[in-house]
């Protein structure tokens, strides 16, 4: 009896943490300061460092029914949109990545992310495309967490920005 109740968690926890079609592979590379490159994470993980005031440099993402990607990172601003398998962001340059945009080729499903950033921890969720984190800020992104699920499924998240955009006034003439 126990081992049922244990294995029908198990398959509830597994169902879960996907929401991605058995045929649709998903995973995230997150490259951080004096850590490297990580281990790849999968769908609804967290990608990078939290509470270790370390900046995210670069990520890879890759799923199998394509997605593109860009990070706004330090000194260099946008980066031109890559594809699943390709570095966003930048290594060996001790940059930091401060936003990201996702966007998934995919018209069965969408994607959530959200930024975890330097003073402020978690912003709110973006989703297909929208900016994620900060720019003008110097700010820097330490983590992110990914959501790929099917289109149309109702996604309940809190209401929070999730992108922050210091303005410099114009100068007055």
């Amino acid at each position: 009896m126990i081992r049922k109740i244990f294995l029908a968690a198990l398959m509830i926890l597994l169902f879960a943490a996907q929401n991605v079609s058995a045929q649709a592979q998903f995973g995230c590379r997150a490259y951080v300061q004096d850590i490297g490159w990580m281990q790849a994470v999968g769908n609804g993980a967290v990608a990078g460092t939290t509470g270790q005031a370390k900046r995210l440099e670069a990520l890879i993402i890759n799923f199998s029914e394509g997605v593109q990607y860009s990070a706004h990172v330090e000194n260099i601003g946008w980066q031109g949109w890559v594809n699943s398998g390709t570095v966003a962001g930048t290594v060996g340059q001790s940059l930091r990545m401060e936003a990201i945009r996702i966007k998934l080729l995919s018209p069965d499903f969408d994607i959530y992310y959200r930024a975890h950033v330097e003073n402020a921890g978690w912003l709110g969720w973006a989703k297909n495309g929208e900016p994620a984190g900060t720019a003008g800020a110097a700010l820097r992104m330490e983590a992110v967490q990914i959501q790929i699920v099917p289109k149309g499924t109702a996604v309940q998240y809190e209401n929070k920005p999730a992108f922050y955009q210091k303005v410099v006034n114009a100068p007055t003439v």
